[in-house]
This record gives structure tokens, C-alpha cells and sequence, in this order.
């Protein structure tokens, strides 16, 4: 006889067995069975339990069937919510703490090694028991927030502002938040940016403040419940004007720059506004209760206790705003660099071919420094000094390096998907942009090759003619071919390295550009006591303008020269595949090895791989730095590509549409004249 095992009762059918409800104080079954419950929504192995969401909705059905069920639940979050403090998971959970970003940073790593202590009367260690597993925000923030807003609806979720215990914890956590969001606003990184007729007078940040106390006072004093819900209500608005101002300072961000410490103050004063909203919420006595605000709040906390001590969390909370600025100046100057008409297409092309003209004589004095047989470190000096000079030099001309393009492009292709400006992006507009790009990007590429390649073979000729002798020959110029090939040398992986960059010398151009405009230097350049004494007004005016416009970009070509003046010398040093290939230097410096062999003692084949070498380095270069640029600019603006999944699926049928705009301009069509009659 086979004997059949007795399927295990679940949770919900124990607890309807027992006939049992948990007293409203019992604190320790209080808490396991909150414990419980949530182990019945959080993801299981078997297939049944997979999904958390449609976990969660079970649990909901089942407050709303059983009352026995309800009336546990009810009593044991309220068992919680009496013997624990909620101030700390109120003011303190998931708000960065310290006074600057990088002490913040620095107690993390702390806390990362050795663990805070956690006060067994917190309510946060309720939410550490009931979570107790690192992941669990993953399965939280993957439930939708409406089956959220269900369940506590369903748990009828509402805290009691007439028991006096709780009131008295709200109060005080209203309180610390409220002189905290006055003191932030008073800081100079705020008050500095806000509209001059708001610092001329107490701000929202010090008005809250008063409406605060006042709360107080009528909560404590058992006022009636129209008094306590209008001053709320004020409260409510002043938040609310909070947020405006916070807004407007992060809008001025664009002309007036913005720092580190700036993003982290407005930061954690967003994250304080937030907590208040939600008390002044529970306080304001309209038996209105926003549980949708809640849920937010609630899987905030639970996300910021299992990532509390997160160093990546806090960087990209912290750092995103200002990655956003640095962004948005190089989207700034990226529009200069897209073509929409036939007359830019070819202007492009002419600008390219100016700056290839300059990369000519780079890659003929890179290559003459290499005769000095100088030691690795005035070597790298060299060759980064004349790297930066040229691209100072393409810059200064106006002229086009087809390399530099992406870094700043990228990031105006992403302001298009911008939801910090728009609610929802235009995709079919950001594919048209797209292929705006690519022919920008072709008509670079082409200008820059067609001279560089002729160019620099034309200068070889001519220092062979003047000086009698070649500036490479031999088993160095054979190098220099070689050193392009693409399966026999590690010329892609090393175009890799160099599309990096030019990544991040776009970044550090877009950070200089954002340090000048918030620190003033304009202004501050003008009213300099040694330079207004030494130069004329107009002189100084020139010089301050001239500074403001082009210091950043001015960086990034000395950040980029060295950059690639060193890599080299670098893998050298450290006896690892660690180099540099650029497209029209790599041109620059097949042209001298052609010109040195000899083009009839070059087989062909090889000839042909090397030139096609030296178009996979430049789609490569531009593909990586593209692709970073793109990445950081979308993340910055807050971004989940993910969101999108028509994004690339309205490139692609853009594209089989009209294909030829991804590489020319669309033709010119002339428009009808009307004449009058007569």
C-alpha cells in the first residue's frame, strides 16, 4: 500500500484554524507574523510563487475574504507602530546624512566594513526582519505601485493621528525635518541661485518652517479638524513651492553651472521635503489618506535599508544631476556638429578637410619626434604637447576633427529622449536626428581621410626632397603599415582604447565648461585688481568672454593630447598591449610608410588591408565614444532605456525608409512662387 503524505496547510489556512487574534500589543508575534506574511509574497523556486506581483494580489484577495486575516494584519502593524520609534525611519532612512558628499561617501565605506548597530525599538529593524534578505527590494519595486496602493487599501491602511504615541512621533519627525529644510535652504549653494526677489525675503524653505509650529500647536491643542486641516493644507502649498524653487535652481543649471556639493544639498533637501509631505499627509485630520504617496515612500525605505550602505546607489543618486549639466553642455555645443541641410552637409565636408590639413603636419612631426630616440618620458611630453597643439589649433580654425564629433553629438541625440524636459520623447524626431548624425558623421570621416592620407604622403615627399633623406624607411616604415593592419596587430583593440578618450576628454571638457559658469570666473576674471590695473576694459572684456566660451574645450583638447601622447609610452613602461590608433593619425601614418617603402614594393593585399585598418579604427572610435556618450547622457537624464522599446525598432524602420539620409542630405525641393495675375 503506498501512503499518500497530507498536503501541508498553508499560512493563511492556519491562521484561519486557529481562530486566533494577535493582541495589539503583543510586539514579538506581532512581528512574526508580519515576517510570515511577507514570505508569502516574496518570490518562491516553485512555479507557483514565482511572481511576486500576482503573490501579492493573492494576499490582497485574501485580506478582503477573511476579516480573521484582516484583523491580524491590522494588529500586528499596529503592535509595531507602538513599540517602536518611527522618527529614525521617518528623517533618517535613506537621506544622505553628513553635511558634504564626501563624507557621506566616506561613512559608507565605513558602514560597508562594519555594519551600524540597529536599536531593537527602531522601526527600521522591523523592516530589516520583515526584508531580511539583500534582494528584497528587487521583487518590491518589481510590483506594480497600483497592487501596492491595493493591498494597503485592502489592509484598510491608515495611521490613527488620535493616538497621542504615534501623534507625538510624527510631530517630532515633522519637526527635525522641517529645521533641517530650513537650515539647507539657507545655505549659500541655494540661496545664491534662487530668483532675486525670493532672497530678498524669508524663502519656502524658512516659511515651512513657521506653518510647522503652528501644526503643532493645534494638533497638540485638540483644535477641531477644520483648523488643522487648513493650516496643513498651507503647509501643503509652501511644500509645494519648495519644489519650484528647487526646480528653478536646477534649470539655471545651463547658464549658471552647477557643483558637487550644489546637486548633493538639493538632493537631500528633496529627499526631506518628500518625508514631510507624507506626515503632513497623516497629521492633516481630512481622513484622506494619499496611500499612493505612501507605497512610494514605502518601498523607498525598504530599498534604501538594503542598499544603505550601497556606494553605487549613493553615486548615482548623488552625481547624476551634475553628470546631467556636463552633459547638456557638451548636447550644447553637439547641435553645431549636425547637419539638416545640403549647404551644412558640404560645409562639414570643408571643415573636415581643413582640419585633416592639420593632421597632416601632426603626423609628420609625431613621426619626426620618434628620430629624436628620446627617453619614454620626454618622448610622451612630445608627442602629447603636439597632439594638443593640433586639436587647439583644429578648434581655434573652426575647423572639423571627425573624431571629436561623437562625444558631443551623443549627448545631444539624448536630449531629445530628455524627461526632465519632456514628458514623452518624440522617437520618430530623435531617428530623423539620428540620421542626421550618421551623414555628419560621413561627411567628417570623408573630409578629414580625402586630405589627410594625400596630404601627409605630399609633406613626406617634400621633407625627402628638402632634407635628402625620409622621414621613415625600411623596417620603420614597414612599422608604421603593419602598426594599421587589422588581424596582424591589435589595431582594433587599440582604436577601443582611444574611442574611450575621446570619450572622456568630451567629459572633461563639459566639466570645465560647467566649473566656469558656476564659479563666476567671467565676472570675477573682470574684476580682477591686478587685471584691471594691467589691461584696458575692452581688452579684459575680450579676455573674460574668450575664457568663458572656450576654456572647457580648450582642456579637453590638452586632456585628449595627453591622453594619447601617453598611452603608448605607458604600455611600454608597464609591458602591456596598451596603445593608441586614431583614424587620421593612423592615415598620417600609413601615407608616410607608403611614401617610404615605396608604393610598387607593397603587395596589393596587404595595401588593401591596412586602408581598410584604417576605416575599421575610425568606426570604431567613433562607435565607443559614441556609444559611452550616449549611455551617460541618457543615464544623467534619468533614463531607463528599457522604458523604450520602440526606441531602436523606429531607428531601424526610419532607416529601411529612407536610407539615403543616413548617409546625404535629402534634396533640396523648391517651392511654388504665386504670382498675382495681371
Amino acid at each position: 500500500m503506498i501512503r499518500l503524505r497530507k498536503k501541508k496547510p498553508g499560512f493563511f489556512e492556519r491562521i484561519v484554524a486557529s481562530n486566533e487574534i494577535i493582541p495589539a500589543d503583543d510586539q514579538r508575534k506581532g512581528l512574526q507574523f508580519l515576517i510570515s506574511l511577507f514570505a508569502e509574497i516574496r518570490p518562491g523556486p516553485t512555479k507557483e510563487k514565482r511572481n511576486a506581483e500576482k503573490n501579492l494580489q493573492y494576499v490582497t484577495s485574501q485580506l478582503k475574504q477573511e476579516k480573521l486575516v484582516l484583523a491580524n494584519m491590522q494588529h500586528a502593524l499596529y503592535s509595531q507602530l507602538i513599540h517602536s520609534g518611527l522618527t529614525n525611519a521617518l528623517t533618517e532612512s535613506g537621506i544622505p546624512l553628513a553635511r558634504g558628499f564626501w563624507q557621506e561617501l566616506s561613512n559608507r565605506l565605513k558602514h560597508k566594513l562594519l555594519p551600524t548597530l540597529q536599536d531593537e525599538n527602531d522601526f527600521l529593524y522591523v523592516i530589516n526582519n520583515v526584508f531580511f534578505r539583500k534582494s528584497d527590494y528587487i521583487w518590491v519595486e518589481s510590483i506594480s505601485r497600483q497592487t501596492w496602493v491595493d493591498f494597503f487599501q485592502a489592509m484598510g491602511f491608515s495611521f490613527s493621528h488620535r493616538d497621542t504615541d504615534i501623534k507625538k512621533e510624527l510631530l517630532q519627525s515633522l519637526k527635525i525635518l522641517s529645521y533641517q529644510v530650513a537650515q539647507l535652504g539657507l545655505e549659500k549653494e541655494v540661496l545664491n541661485y534662487l530668483p532675486d526677489e525670493e532672497r530678498t525675503r524669508d524663502t519656502a524653505f524658512v516659511l515651512q518652517n513657521y506653518k510647522v509650529h503652528e501644526l503643532e500647536s493645534l494638533v497638540l491643542d485638540n483644535a477641531t479638524e477644520t483648523e488643522i486641516t487648513g493650516i496643513s493644507f498651507q503647509l501643503k502649498n509652501i511644500i509645494e513651492d519648495c519644489y519650484i524653487q528647487i526646480d528653478h535652481i536646477r534649470e539655471s543649471h545651463s547658464e549658471k553651472g552647477a557643483s558637487l556639493q550644489q546637486t548633493y544639498l538639493l538632493l537631500i533637501l528633496s529627499n526631506r521635503l518628500q518625508r514631510m509631505q507624507v506626515i503632513t499627509d497623516v497629521l492633516d485630520a481630512d481622513n484622506q489618506f494619499d496611500t499612493g504617496r505612501f507605497v512610494d515612500i514605502f518601498r523607498l525605505l525598504v530599498r534604501n535599508e538594503k542598499r544603505k550602505n550601497s556606494i553605487r546607489e549613493f553615486l548615482s543618486q548623488g552625481v547624476g544631476y551634475l553628470a546631467y549639466q556636463i552633459a547638456e553642455h557638451k548636447g550644447n555645443k553637439g547641435n553645431k556638429y549636425i547637419t539638416s541641410s545640403r549647404r551644412d552637409f558640404y560645409s562639414m565636408i570643408r571643415s573636415a578637410m581643413w582640419g585633416g590639413f592639420i593632421v597632416c603636419f601632426v603626423a609628420v612631426f609625431k613621426n619626426l619626434i620618434v628620430k629624436l630616440k628620446l627617453a619614454p618620458f620626454p618622448q610622451g611630453f612630445l608627442f602629447s604637447t603636439n597632439y594638443s597643439l593640433g586639436f587647439i589649433l583644429i578648434e581655434g580654425t573652426k575647423s572639423t576633427l571627425a573624431t571629436k564629433q561623437p562625444a558631443f553629438t551623443a549627448s545631444a541625440v539624448a536630449s531629445s529622449l530628455d524627461t526632465k524636459k519632456h514628458s514623452e520623447p518624440d522617437l520618430d524626431n530623435l531617428a530623423a536626428t539620428v540620421a542626421k548624425v550618421s551623414r555628419s558623421q560621413i561627411a567628417s570621416f570623408f573630409g578629414n581621410l580625402i586630405i589627410v592620407f594625400p596630404g601627409t604622403f605630399l609633406l613626406a615627399w617634400g621633407y625627402a626632397e628638402v632634407f635628402g633623406t625620409k622621414i621613415a624607411e625600411g623596417d620603420t616604415a614597414f612599422k608604421l603599415l603593419k602598426d594599421q593592419h587589422p588581424w596582424h596587430s591589435l589595431a582594433l583593440l587599440y582604436a577601443c582604447f582611444t574611442g574611450f578618450f575621446l570619450f572622456l576628454s568630451g567629459i572633461i571638457a563639459g566639466y570645465w565648461q560647467n566649473k566656469i559658469q558656476y564659479g563666476q570666473i567671467k565676472e570675477r576674471l573682470k574684476k580682477h585688481p591686478a587685471l584691471k590695473l594691467s589691461m584696458s576694459a575692452k581688452r579684459l572684456d575680450r579676455l573674460a568672454n574668450w575664457v568663458e566660451k572656450n576654456f572647457g574645450s580648450l582642456m579637453g583638447n590638452i586632456s585628449l593630447g595627453f591622453f594619447l601622447g601617453f598611452a603608448g609610452i605607458l604600455g611600454k613602461i608597464l609591458g602591456l598591449p596598451f596603445d593608441i590608433r586614431h583614424i587620421t593619425i593612423s592615415a598620417g601614418n600609413a601615407a608616410i610608410g607608403v611614401y617610404g617603402l615605396g608604393i610598387e614594393n607593397i603587395p596589393p593585399y596587404f595595401l588593401l588591408a591596412v586602408f581598410g585598418g584604417v576605416l575599421c579604427i575610425g568606426f570604431l572610435n567613433f562607435l565607443i565614444s559614441f556609444s559611452l556618450a550616449f549611455l551617460m547622457a541618457v543615464k544623467s537624464r534619468g533614463i531607463h532605456l528599457s522604458q523604450y522599446p520602440r526606441l531602436f525598432r523606429t531607428i531601424a524602420n526610419y532607416f529601411l525608409n529612407h536610407p539615403r539620409e543616413f548617409v546625404l542630405p535629402p534634396k533640396k525641393t523648391t517651392e511654388p512662387e504665386y504670382k498675382p495675375l495681371g
